[in-house]
């Protein structure tokens, strides 16, 4: 073989090796670009997977606490229209005079225990479904639960004490049915926490510190 034959077999074996070369260098870009391309597929797909687990979940929840709100509060309503009935009963209880009730014959004593009894069935009745009644005589002030219609000047008592009930309040979970009607004590010392400026009753209501 001549030497010009040589070089050309050397020439076509470096050609065919650097067009090897070149499309092996592509294909390994190719496979890297699609490697790439697949893992942002696969981080994209987590995110939605892991937001759609996330939007699942808040659902759950929400569904939860309206199923728990639905089961509390149904009666709310209901109760809250029972408890004029039951007013109405202590109120006909108060307005028998005590000399009444000692000397009534024995059939008015009998009904007199009989609207008692009632009443006290519908309140029993009322705290097996949540409602409970507020009696907050000697407590804190708390506007989301009392009512103050009046003040009372107590300088031996810290300011806001609820001194007196005029009527009593109920609640249902949580949440208020009817807020107490209360007198506040005013003028005495502080409750501990307050702040300096003592609050006093504002549209029937008195305003407690933060």
């Amino acid at each position: 073989m001549s030497d010009h034959a040589k070089d050309e077999r050397a020439s076509d074996e470096t050609q065919s090796a650097d067009a090897t070369t070149e499309r092996t260098e592509g294909t390994v870009d190719g496979d890297y670009e699609a490697v790439v391309r697949l893992l942002k597929e696969n981080e994209e797909l987590k995110d939605r997977a892991l937001r759609v687990a996330a939007e699942m979940e808040n659902l759950r929840r929400r569904t939860a606490r309206d199923v728990h709100d639905a089961r509390s509060y149904a009666i709310a309503n209901f109760a809250r229209d029972m408890l004029s009935v039951s007013d109405n009963l202590g109120r006909a209880l108060e307005a028998i005079p005590a000399e009444v009730r000692e000397a009534g014959e024995a059939g008015f004593k009998g009904l007199i225990e009989g609207v008692e009894l009632t009443e006290r069935a519908m309140l029993a009745a009322l705290e097996r479904h949540g409602v409970k009644k507020l009696q907050p005589e000697g407590e804190k002030f708390d506007p989301n639960f009392h009512q103050a219609m009046f003040e009372v000047p107590n300088p031996d008592l810290p300011a806001n004490t609820v001194v007196q009930v005029v009527q009593p309040g109920y609640s249902i979970g949580d949440r208020v049915l009817r807020p107490a009607m209360v007198g506040v004590a005013k003028g005495g010392p502080k409750h501990q926490g307050d702040a300096p400026a003592e609050p006093g009753p504002v549209n029937g209501q008195a305003e407690t510190d933060a």
